[in-house]
């Protein structure tokens, strides 16, 4: 099978995935203009994001007990994590997808690398970074008008949350994406989650119950914008550290043994 190999040299295996990472980056580069189309689009985006805020602050000055500047900071959470996945995640776990569907995956496993680790990182969409470049603004205008009521450990209790809810996302995309080895028609179900992501643009704490749920315990959304956020407007509680901290060690583990069966099913061109 072609899953079961030898454990592969790990220096030459970081080497190898950031020689594809670069790759990757410098494929992107040849096409400028896709920048500026893809930061009209993250500014449309935005834009109709704030409209929204603004409708409904005509109306109410909170939503679910968040300010309009704690929406803000949501809204830029979203934003940046958009661009994170568009960037780094959803081209990849994509390109799993098609080759296990085509039988192709054999070139990325007969590197000396750790096949988790470089089916993860071949393909960059580098201008999707402007979707985490407009994100970050207006994150820094939301953090400026909130500026008399966080601290520095807010600040950096973000950037650690902000970091495990991206581990997690990528975990599951990745069991998503390992599903290809089972099932056949697993491209829906991608598009179904680029779909739910959107759920993600409010803070979770606002929708019913079994929405919630879903969004917390089947799709990790929040684990990825809503902690953020709350961390970054200084209402994050121990309580959620500890269940994002557990969630991801769970993600983890999981998405790593489920990668590993999924190889030990794989039949490729070489096989």
């Amino acid at each position: 099978m072609i899953g079961r190999r030898r454990d592969p040299d790990k220096a030459g295996g970081v080497r190898l995935a950031a020689t594809y990472l670069r790759v990757g980056i410098m494929n992107e580069l040849q096409y400028r203009i896709n920048f500026v189309f893809q930061l009209i689009s993250s500014l449309l985006e935005v834009g109709t994001g704030l409209l929204v805020l603004f409708i409904v602050f005509s109306y109410t000055n909170d939503l679910g007990g968040w300010s309009q500047p704690q929406l803000l900071a949501v809204m830029g959470i979203f934003t940046l994590m958009r661009g994170i996945v568009g960037t780094f995640i959803e081209p990849n776990m994509q390109r799993i997808v098609a080759e296990v569907r085509e039988g192709k995956l054999d070139y990325a496993l007969t590197k000396p690398a750790d096949s988790q680790v470089l089916v993860s990182v071949r393909d960059v969409r580098f201008w999707q970074l402007t979707d985490t470049l407009v994100g970050v603004i207006v994150l820094i205008v939301a953090m400026v008008q909130l500026r008399d009521t966080l601290t520095v450990g807010d600040i950096a209790l973000f950037i650690v949350m902000l970091t495990i809810g991206s581990v997690c996302i990528y975990c599951f995309w990745l069991m998503l994406a390992t599903a290809s080895f089972w099932l056949v028609r697993i491209d829906e179900v991608q598009e179904l989650f680029t779909g739910l992501y959107r759920a993600g643009q409010y803070p979770t704490g606002i929708y019913p119950g079994w929405l919630r749920f879903g969004v917390t315990f089947i799709v990790p959304l929040t684990f990825a914008i809503s902690v953020p956020a709350e961390a970054a407007t200084g209402r994050i509680a121990v309580a959620t550290i500890a269940l994002s901290i557990a969630a991801m060690v769970v993600l983890i583990t999981l998405s790593r043994w489920l990668w590993k069966r999924g190889l030990g099913r794989y039949d490729g061109a070489s096989a």
